[in-house]
């Protein structure tokens, strides 16, 4: 039985999370890799992510980024580890997000015994992340932990992120939500990206949003027309993945206990809102147009 306020997790992670992915936003990752000779966005996203599991093919990263188009993960990798190996590109990305969070947050704040204690408390909830299934988190797992504060959170941050990450894979696939189906549903939501952000992000074509659109409708999870809507069905359904993916994220948060979960929640909202504040995520990125 959980000993935790409803959604405590969620809220947590929510809280924590944008502040690792504020780095795959961040200028300064491109200017990393492309200092080690890896310019395109795309191939830059794919190995900055995938750089912890070693010099892998386009289906590791297909199967554990699951909602890229296959074409664009095999356009990039695993060619991209003959411009630079996992070890350059692992180091290139901890560079960035020192940089990153730097200039978002500010040296005080950088140095601060809030980061500090943000650190201490991420890393602890980690102590009870489990790899089983769970390939990206385990992956990082095995990298070392940064010596300083802020790269510690940041370090932790992934961990969570993606120990999570890996749990909702697993959620999407026992709801039947293929790849296009989760984009599709989740902005639908009102809390997913642009469908003009996943279609350039993500690879995929505008008749390949239709068809995961009209798959939506004829299993009733989407309103019929041209409005991108949800069902009550499609509501309650997109709300069982988001409580599945908590129960199978559960033990992280149960382990720091109530007090710890709050106290991270609160100073990771402090940092998210200062990096918002300083033009961390594109305006671009979010809405349903």
């Amino acid at each position: 039985m959980s000993t935790l306020p409803a959604r405590a997790g969620r809220r947590c992670h929510n809280a924590v999370n944008p502040l690792h992915s504020s780095l795959y936003f961040s200028p300064d990752l491109g200017a990393e890799l492309g200092r080690i000779g890896v310019e395109d966005p795309s191939a830059v996203y794919f190995a900055s992510r995938a750089a912890a599991f070693g010099a892998v093919g386009a289906g590791t990263v297909t199967a554990t980024f699951y909602n890229f188009n296959p074409a664009l993960v095999a356009r990039h990798v695993p060619a991209v580890w003959e411009t630079a190996s996992p070890e350059q590109v692992l180091a290139a990305r901890l560079r960035a997000a020192d940089t990153t969070l730097r200039r978002l947050l500010g040296e005080e704040t950088v140095a601060s015994d809030e980061m500090a204690e943000a650190a201490r408390l991420a890393l602890r909830a980690t102590e009870a992340c489990t790899p089983h299934a769970r390939p990206l988190y385990a992956a990082h797992a095995e990298l070392p932990v940064p010596g300083e504060p802020h790269l510690a959170f940041w370090h932790a941050a992934t961990l969570l992120r993606e120990h999570r990450g890996d749990a909702h894979l697993a959620a999407l696939l026992a709801a039947g939500l293929d790849p296009m189906e989760s984009l599709v549903s989740h902005t639908a939501t009102g809390k997913g990206m642009a469908p003009r952000w996943i279609l350039a992000s993500r690879g995929w074509r505008r008749a390949d949003w239709e068809a995961g659109a009209d798959r939506l409708r004829k299993r009733g999870l989407l309103a019929a027309g041209d409005e991108l809507a949800l069902t009550d069905a499609g509501t309650a359904l997109r709300a069982e993945v988001e409580e599945a993916t908590d129960r199978m994220d559960a033990a992280p948060y149960e382990h720091l206990g109530a007090e710890g979960v709050e106290r991270l929640t609160e100073l990771g909202r402090g940092f998210l809102f200062a990096a918002a504040a300083a033009g961390a995520f594109p305006a671009s990125a979010t809405g349903r147009d």
